[in-house]
């Protein structure tokens, strides 16, 4: 149901863009985060996807989180995570909250990937 109500703030996002210009990736998930009580996990560009530029988590206190990727066409989509993927998003989310010294050492790329197979193999992603 949380991947529900990011939807419906994302949605909500592009009836009030008047002027045909959307606002950048981070400053949307941060303001569905903020909208539905939650916090963004992490927020991070994907290279070499054929159709995914970005990817980004908001936890909420219940242990849930939804995903919103960003796609090569400027299309949000959403999904929730739960099972196996909960371990990626709570890695990525690890990696997000280092410092940034510590984010040139350590690679989050694979993970991302890894976690964007999980959400293809279980429908929530083209």
């Amino acid at each position: 149901m949380v991947a529900g109500h990011v939807e419906l703030v994302l949605f909500e996002q592009s009836l009030t863009n008047a002027d045909g210009i959307q606002r950048p990736f981070s400053d949307r998930v941060l303001d569905a985060a903020e909208k539905t009580a939650g916090s963004v996990l992490f927020d991070v560009r994907i290279d070499g996807d054929v159709s995914i530029r970005r990817i980004a988590a908001i936890g909420y206190d219940d242990a849930q989180a939804a995903i919103v990727v960003l796609d090569k066409s400027g299309q949000l989509r959403c999904a929730a995570v739960n099972g196996d993927a909960s371990v990626l998003v709570a890695t990525l989310a690890d990696w997000g909250s280092s410092p940034l010294s510590e984010h040139v050492h350590a690679e989050y790329h694979g993970t991302a990937t890894i976690l964007l197979a999980k959400l293809r193999k279980s429908g929530h992603l083209p």
